[in-house]
């Protein structure tokens, strides 16, 4: 039963701008609350970057870093992956919204501006909570894998990367057709659900729901790439620092410092992805963006250089943020249930 419709007009009627202010807001506030509490607790104590400290130092520093805690099986990677999907999108869905409006080529008023900014969330939570959890269950399986055959530290970024790569390739298998759905109902492609579904397979067929696929991957694989070795190594070296396993809340703000570097670093990429994402076949049949290449050129063309980077604070935010609680949220669901023992194999 497709809901989203009623929830829009709900909004609508709230004043929608007025929401989102409070729900933003809200948001960032607990999250410079705990980004400046780490701040102050890095820096309160003399401070020194691990790549600058002398050999010797790294060596005691690397010597002294506490183990974390084991690897989830997979019952516990689906249970605490899938629970931090379906947070983070939940929480900052609107800023998703206005992302991908920024980005249209229709521009944002064209595209709804901020009227039902809500819409399409109903395909985000169906697909966030499988999608995550295919992810962190590639990416920590992988994970223990290459380190049980490659134990010395400087193999660890490309062990990160690596991981983080896999995890993505089989993520985007689930997230993907949500994706589409999901960026065709905030670009107004669409009315409701069910039809966004049905006017994409008349129009595609099953590859439609694929749509920007290999896009979607070329762009996930640079950004895990800098956001996880940047996460890992920070949380490592905190730990260093505090001489004791890094709580969820720490690892939720190094997850935010990584996921808003690799953010800005890769929107071009993603505003490729949602070109290609909301292109839909025209007259001739051919569609307006098809291709990762012709599409960069296409833009940087029409539109100049700067069109690349259309939506880079939003997008910026809504990942620094989302990191702070994706990543913490996993965190913590993951301690708790390796604590308890629950889903365990026995």
């Amino acid at each position: 039963m497709d809901r989203s419709p009623v929830f829009q007009d709900d909004f609508i009627s709230l004043s929608p701008l007025s929401l989102f202010s409070q729900h933003f807001v809200s948001l960032f506030s607990t999250f410079l609350f705990y980004f400046s509490h780490f701040l102050f607790t890095t820096l309160g104590s003399s401070f020194a970057l691990f790549p600058l400290l002398p050999k010797h130092n790294q060596h005691t520093l690397k010597k002294s870093m506490p183990r974390e805690t084991g690897t989830p099986n997979t019952s516990q990677c689906l249970a605490a992956g899938g629970f931090a999907g379906m947070a983070v999108d939940t929480a900052l869905f609107p800023l998703d919204t206005i992302k991908t409006r920024l980005q249209a080529k229709a521009g944002f008023i064209a595209s709804g501006g901020f009227r039902g900014i809500y819409s399409g969330l109903s395909s985000a939570i169906i697909g966030s909570s499988p999608g995550a959890a295919m992810f962190f269950l590639t990416y920590e399986q992988t994970k223990a894998a290459l380190e049980r055959r490659h134990a010395t530290k400087e193999y660890q970024p490309f062990i990160h990367m690596a991981a983080a790569s896999a995890g993505e390739i089989a993520a985007c298998l689930v997230r993907v057709p949500t994706e589409v759905i999901k960026q065709r109902l905030q670009a107004k492609h669409h009315s409701s659900l069910a039809g966004a579904i049905r006017g994409t397979y008349g129009a595609e067929g099953l590859s439609g729901f694929y749509r920007g696929y290999l896009t979607q991957v070329v762009r996930e694989i640079p950004f895990t790439c800098i956001q996880f070795p940047i996460y890992e190594y920070m949380k490592q070296w905190y730990a260093a620092r505090q001489g004791r396993p890094i709580k969820s809340w720490e690892a939720a703000v190094c997850g935010s410092f990584a996921g808003g570097t690799a953010a800005a670093l890769t929107t071009p990429l993603d505003v490729v992805k949602t070109r290609v994402m909301l292109s839909t076949k025209g007259v001739g049949g051919h569609l307006e963006y098809s291709g990762i290449v012709s599409t960069l050129r296409r833009i940087a063309r029409e539109e100049g250089v700067r069109a690349l980077f259309s939506g880079i604070v939003p997008r910026t935010i809504w990942i620094s943020i989302g990191g702070f609680i994706f990543l913490g949220s996993y965190e913590k669901v993951k301690a708790m249930l390796l604590d308890a023992g629950v889903f365990a194999n026995k």
